[in-house]
């Protein structure tokens, strides 16, 4: 282990992704890079086990909405196909119209503590954790085809009908996103914008 971090440490110098950080920082990292990132004047806070999603304008709730989460259940997404929803703090990277959710907000999942977990696990190798650093320090979308899985976000429901309506208030039916219905997404989308802070809690 003690080798492995040694190689860790010299590749993210080289890259100069973090410059002489010690690894256990990497929390503080990620935290340093999302409070960097945006100006938005709205945070949003996902609480997985109450199934609620938080709007927040200076540590106050705005808006509240039921939100389904992750089957996988509780505790931090650790790899692709887990169907867990990342516990940890992001920002929105990107937005766009879906065929499949309607609407789609997409984090910046992995971020740094995701990547070091994926590293030490053997998830991804020494490369794809300096890839995905580089991108965070960079505030770019970290790569999205590593075993860590990729393209986490809020979306709607789709093509909306009854039996949808029902499993979407009664279970979490994600793969690892979180859910609002068509109405509610496009309603949040006024709240948020390339660098909002999303912060998602079990």
């Amino acid at each position: 282990m003690k080798n492995k971090l040694l190689q860790l440490c010299h590749i993210l110098i080289a890259a100069s992704c973090l410059g002489p950080m010690p690894v256990t920082s990497l929390a503080a990292s990620s935290t340093q890079y999302a409070n960097l990132s945006t100006t938005n004047q709205y945070s949003i806070e996902i609480i997985k086990s109450q199934k609620k999603l938080l709007v927040k304008q200076g540590g106050r709730t705005i808006r509240q909405y039921e939100a389904a989460v992750g089957r996988g259940g509780a505790g931090s997404k650790r790899q692709q196909g887990d169907r867990i929803t990342p516990v940890g703090v992001y920002t929105v990277v990107d937005f766009r119209k879906s065929d499949q959710f309607h609407y789609f907000v997409q984090i910046n999942y992995p971020n740094m503590v995701d990547a070091w977990y994926g590293y030490k696990n053997n998830i991804i190798d020494a490369h794809e954790f300096s890839a995905i650093s580089s991108a965070i320090r960079n505030q770019q979308e970290p790569p999205q085809n590593t075993a860590l899985g990729g393209y986490i976000g809020i979306h709607g429901i789709g093509q909306t009908t009854d039996e949808k309506l029902l499993i979407h208030s009664g279970l979490d039916w994600t793969q690892g996103c979180i859910a609002l219905t068509n109405e509610e997404i496009m309603e949040l989308r006024q709240y948020v914008d390339v660098g909002t802070l999303i912060y998602i809690r079990d």
